[in-house]
């Protein structure tokens, strides 16, 4: 029996350490941008590609990569996709041009979008219902949210004393490890519906949508918001989404059952991350710029500068699944989003002769207890009440909101910020000094992050508008009302 309840817990170290890989290369090339930059004498505008290029094609296919799960198994997808992962890992250390180290990061991005929902889907199927399974998911949330404050630390080190192109080639053992491990300890999985067949229709049309979407909010900001170019790139973004909500309708097996949107908590968990990773995934982008560019940090000063976030998110991970036993997750996604806010505001008043422990630290405490709490309740609320069949589908619907909502906010955002910094740049009627530009510089982040702020009091209006609160009595009943909501 010991050796049962080990191989169980073994099974989630091998799956969350797979999902750490996903989630930290989103932030682990932040601190590598600078260094990318100046190898291939890219343009800024250009640069934030190499973190959406990634996000935009996971969060792009993984409604796709979650139903697969479903349909051809959990295992066998998650293995393939871990394989393709580390395969295109090693090619975009080896990339020659920005241009192809972009295009790579898409194909890691779809690698990505393959193992994290197959991944999840087996953490709900493996653990039972109730304090195992939150358990679980506790551990898989504070792995999501640390992931990324630990990637800005680890990318730093490596980036100044290895060079930035092994922020790539890190992941090619780490994926070798983790298909092997899989291999032998994870049980292969059958799928449990009574068909096989994918709705590509549907799949190809949300993920073109998507990524229109995206790329028109990305270059909205230098082509102008009413130009040709962006209302051709939105008006066929809502064609294809309205394609795909008549596709899903109609057809035999949907790539989205519509009915698992009457679990109530999985919509309103989904509509509070979008604006919650919004707010976040840009935080590391701009405090990553701010470190280096206005403070003048190295990518190791910068990477430790982020230290503080994981160490907060542990100390909330560690006490959030008892709370979650005890008041449910509805108050704690009501509150924990108001501590990042807080956070974001602290940020958005940063200055150009700044230092760590008064400009970034402080903010960094709210930010770390705000995450771990809000990714561990979201996950909880996002797959509770779920079929087993379906577990892929929400796996991967919460995923999606993930990093289309991190697509959406950083391309907003960094349009935002130029725009506030090309303002206050015009506004000199002089040449700019380099006090100067940076001063712009830094009035463009307080904007983002100002705008990040609202985004995080939206989401604790959503969750507080629309979650539905399991009656909490006491002991085991509370636990149930948690998992079984």
């Amino acid at each position: 029996m010991a050796e049962k309840v080990r191989s169980h817990w073994l099974i989630l170290i091998v799956l969350a350490l797979a999902q750490f890989m996903v989630v930290l290369d989103v932030s682990i090339v932040n601190v590598a941008l600078p260094a990318i930059q100046k190898a291939f004498h890219m343009q800024q505008s250009s640069l934030q590609w190499i973190v959406t290029a990634y996000t935009l094609a996971f969060g792009g296919f993984l409604l796709l990569g979650g139903r697969a799960a479903d349909l051809f198994g959990r295992r066998k997808l998650f293995m393939i996709g871990t394989a393709i992962f580390g395969i295109a890992s090693l090619i975009d250390g080896l990339a020659p041009t920005g241009g192809i180290l972009i295009g790579l990061r898409a194909a890691q991005g779809l690698a990505a979008a393959m193992m994290s929902p197959a991944a999840l889907s087996i953490v709900l199927v493996t653990y039972k219902e109730g304090h195992e399974r939150n358990t679980a998911l506790a551990v898989w949330g504070a792995v999501a949210s640390g992931g990324a404050a630990a990637g800005v630390l680890l990318g730093g080190i490596i980036t100044q004393y290895l060079g930035w192109r092994w922020n790539f080639f890190i992941n090619v053992p780490v994926a070798v490890a983790v298909v092997a491990a899989t291999w032998r300890m994870v049980p292969a999985h059958e799928s449990e519906e009574t068909h096989n067949e994918l709705d590509l229709p549907g799949a190809i049309s949300i993920t073109s949508s998507l990524m229109l979407l995206v790329y028109a909010l990305v270059e909205a900001p230098s082509h102008g918001w009413t130009s040709h170019s962006t209302l051709t790139y939105l008006g066929a973004s809502i064609l294809l989404m309205g394609f795909f909500i008549w596709n899903e309708l109609r057809v035999e097996h949907p790539l989205v059952p519509f009915k698992i949107f009457r679990i109530r908590n999985v919509t309103a968990a989904n509509l509070t991350m979008m604006p919650i990773v919004a707010g976040l995934f840009s935080t590391f982008f701009f405090v990553s710029l701010y470190t280096q560019t206005v403070l003048g940090y190295s990518p190791v000063k910068t990477g430790l500068s982020f230290l503080v976030l994981p160490v907060m998110i542990a100390i909330a991970a560690t006490n959030v699944p008892r709370l979650v036993k005890k008041i449910g997750f509805k108050p704690i996604l009501m509150v924990a989003p108001l501590f990042t806010a807080g956070a974001l505001f602290y940020l958005s008043h940063v200055r150009v002769g700044g230092n760590f422990i008064h400009d970034i630290l402080p903010g960094f405490i709210l930010m770390g207890l705000g995450m771990g709490a809000t990714f561990i309740s979201i996950t909880i609320a996002a797959t509770s009440g779920v079929p087993g069949k379906q577990s892929g589908l929400a796996s991967g619907l919460l995923n999606t909101s993930q990093q289309i909502g991190g697509a959406i906010g950083l391309a907003i955002l960094t349009g935002l910020s130029t725009s506030a910094a090309a303002r206050y740049i015009t506004n000199l009627h002089a040449a700019p000094t380099r006090l100067a530009s940076l001063t712009a510089e830094v009035h463009g982040f307080h904007v983002a992050f100002l705008v990040g702020t609202g985004f995080m009091l939206g989401a604790s209006i959503i969750a507080t508008l629309l979650l539905k609160q399991p009656k909490i009595t006491q002991g085991v009943e509370a636990e149930k009302a948690v998992a079984m909501h």
